[in-house]
């Protein structure tokens, strides 16, 4: 049996051309675990109320960050995709697919299937699991490939050991050349209801103020928690002392509440507190993309000069970074090595049931 590996991001447009970022709002806008709103609500939203603006607006924004090698977010999945290969092997190849746009989920699995892979390790590239990305991401995984023979590596990896060191390893050197006065760590948004949506009792998730506090049953699949997990690690691991550390969450879209604090409307309070030197770390990412490079690189910079801040420095994400690939690559062996031992457990002793081979969780 030949394994291979798929990496899974979100995705980017073609180009930043208005007509190429519409078709890719389009495809992204139109998930129902993204925008998770009834089919009819959905289109309408989409199709008068977004797409008539928004395309422009992101192309716009997309110019601003786009490199001769394209995409910020596509050329570091590649470069991250070219380490692992480096790394693991020809015996186990990588392949990187979008859940939106190129490299297609669908195109990257066909080559690993091309490559003589009749089994597939999927590892999606988003450290705190919901549903809008992880979900959304496995589900397109499974429509394309099939179940047979595809295993997911890790469903999250929020507070990971290799993904905490890893990020220390990026962002350490960074803070203590800047040295700031606060270290701000900024996630990507989530409305408030798909938070509330994996609660099981409904008790839990947003009503107790301390729900973010510890991970247990009632959350072990919010996304609001794990970010505050993965930022309670990154705080320990870097030395970052509880009042010179903050969490927070950007992007937001459309009028109904998110989840808080909001990173534009945290900036002044930072100021108002005497804060000058600011550094932001972008832990939801994995790699750099019009949400780290331009919403924080450019845009709060701006704010944060408009309120009469000293600096802003951007941490950039892990990328293609060597603490990083070699984490990942490590990954990818353990759960390539812990089905072939289950494998070749299952055929020295025929009568071995499925609960005794069972594949990692999906």
């Amino acid at each position: 049996m030949t394994t291979g590996a798929l990496l899974v991001n979100l995705g980017t447009p073609a180009s930043p051309r208005v007509g190429d970022v519409r078709r890719y709002l389009r495809e992204f806008l139109g998930d129902p675990l993204v925008i998770d709103l009834p089919a009819l609500p959905r289109r309408l939203l989409l199709e008068c109320v977004i797409l008539p603006f928004r395309p422009r607006r992101s192309a716009e924004a997309y110019a601003k960050i786009w490199s001769d090698r394209g995409s910020p977010l596509l050329v570091h999945g590649r470069a991250l995709r070219d380490a692992l290969a480096a790394r693991l092997g020809p015996g186990l190849p990588v392949e990187l697919g979008m859940r939106y746009g190129e490299p297609s989920i669908r195109r990257a699995g066909e080559r690993l299937r091309q490559a003589g892979a009749t089994r597939i390790l999927v590892l999606p590239l988003f450290p705190q699991y919901s549903s809008a990305a992880t979900g959304s991401a496995l589900r397109r995984v499974r429509e394309c490939l099939g179940e047979g023979g595809v295993e997911v590596v890790r469903e999250h990896f929020h507070d990971a050991p290799g993904f905490v060191s890893s990020w220390a390893a990026v962002a350490g050197p960074r803070l203590r050349s800047f040295r700031p006065d606060f270290a701000l760590l900024s996630y990507h948004g989530l409305p408030e209801r798909q938070i509330r949506r994996l609660d099981p009792g409904g008790g839990h998730c947003l009503v107790r103020e301390d729900c973010c506090e510890r991970i247990g049953p009632a959350n072990r699949r919010c996304y609001r928690a794990q970010c505050f997990g993965t930022s309670r690690a990154l705080a320990a691991a870097l030395g970052l002392s509880g009042d010179r550390v903050a969490t927070s969450f950007q992007s937001r879209l459309g009028r109904t509440p998110w989840i808080r604090p909001y990173t534009d409307l945290l900036l002044p309070e930072l100021r108002a507190r005497g804060v000058s030197r600011l550094a932001v770390l972008c832990p939801s990412f994995v790699a750099d993309c019009l949400e780290t490079l331009e919403e924080i690189g450019i845009r709060a910079r701006q704010q944060w000069q408009d309120l009469g801040g000293e600096a802003l420095c951007l941490v950039p994400c892990l990328n293609a970074e060597p603490e990083w690939a070699a984490c990942v690559a490590g990954w990818i062996r353990e759960a390539a090595a812990a089905q072939t031992g289950a494998s070749s457990a299952a055929a020295a002793t025929p009568e071995a049931s499925a609960s005794e081979t069972a594949t990692p969780p999906r």
